[in-house]
């Protein structure tokens, strides 16, 4: 998202007291760091999985946005493509031939050629357009409110939904997506926290705090500079996450 005006940022901040101090919340567990990875401090992280060795990223802003494929170990990047001029990028999953990006406002999503990030065509949503995610005969699409989209990964028509809560209340800044072993996990925009949603309920597992992750980045008074990020290696139960400028991406593990 864009850098929002200080009186948002004070909003946004109330949202996590609020989790925290809901009856019955979701507790919050701890991370450790497995490895560390280079990670392109310019690139303004959207979406982010990671597939058959390699990672792929879509970057946001109106200058500059686009999509790409890095490799894990040394952050370089061996395949990339523009968004369409005056598109705000956001997140990106495979879905069949395709690799499909939303994009922020425009309630445009762009299909690019799996394999060489050729533009094949169009889709259109309603409302904005933050995340994606998938598991085996769903797509997952959040939209920055509590509701996260189930959508046929055949005709992206939408199928059902998914209402986030913890401790009955409704989880406001689902961002960033990811399915790992059967659970979503996501970004909640502006804090340090990673939600663990059960999809067949949508209540708040738990929270992955990773304040002292996010404390360690130089990234100076840059407040869009947040964690945003997830990407599960499903044959090497690896899970990684990195943040908006964030000059590293990180292998984690999550305590006991």
């Amino acid at each position: 998202m864009l850098k929002p005006s200080g009186l948002l940022l004070l909003a946004l901040a109330a949202l996590v007291p609020l989790h925290a101090c809901a009856k019955d919340a979701a507790p919050v567990r701890a991370v450790s760091v497995v490895h560390r990875y280079p990670h392109d401090p310019k690139a303004f992280t959207e979406g982010l999985f990671y597939d058959d060795g390699y990672l792929y990223e879509a970057t946001g802003e109106y200058d500059g946005a686009g999509v790409r494929k890095v490799r894990l170990e040394t952050g370089e990047i061996v395949q990339q493509r523009p968004v369409p001029q005056g598109y705000f990028g956001e997140g990106i999953i495979f879905a069949g031939p395709y690799l499909l990006q939303l994009t922020w406002q425009q309630g445009t999503g762009f299909l690019y050629d799996r394999n060489t990030f050729e533009l094949k065509g169009t889709l259109r949503y309603p409302g904005e357009g933050w995340a994606l995610t998938r598991d085996a005969t769903h797509l997952y699409m959040s939209d920055g409110t509590p509701v996260i989209r189930v959508l046929d990964p055949e005709t992206f028509k939408p199928t059902g939904s998914i209402t986030v809560t913890d401790g009955g209340v409704p989880v406001q800044q689902v961002n960033e997506l990811e399915w790992v072993k059967g659970v979503i996990y996501a970004n909640v925009w502006q804090t340090n926290r990673i939600a663990r949603i059960d999809p067949k309920t949508g209540h708040v597992i738990d929270w992955l705090d990773l304040s002292a992750l996010a404390a360690k980045q130089p990234v100076g008074n840059d407040i869009d500079a947040v964690l945003n990020g997830i990407a599960y290696d499903e044959k090497h139960d690896r899970l990684f996450v990195t943040g908006k400028r964030w000059p590293n991406l990180y292998e984690i593990r999550i305590k006991p």
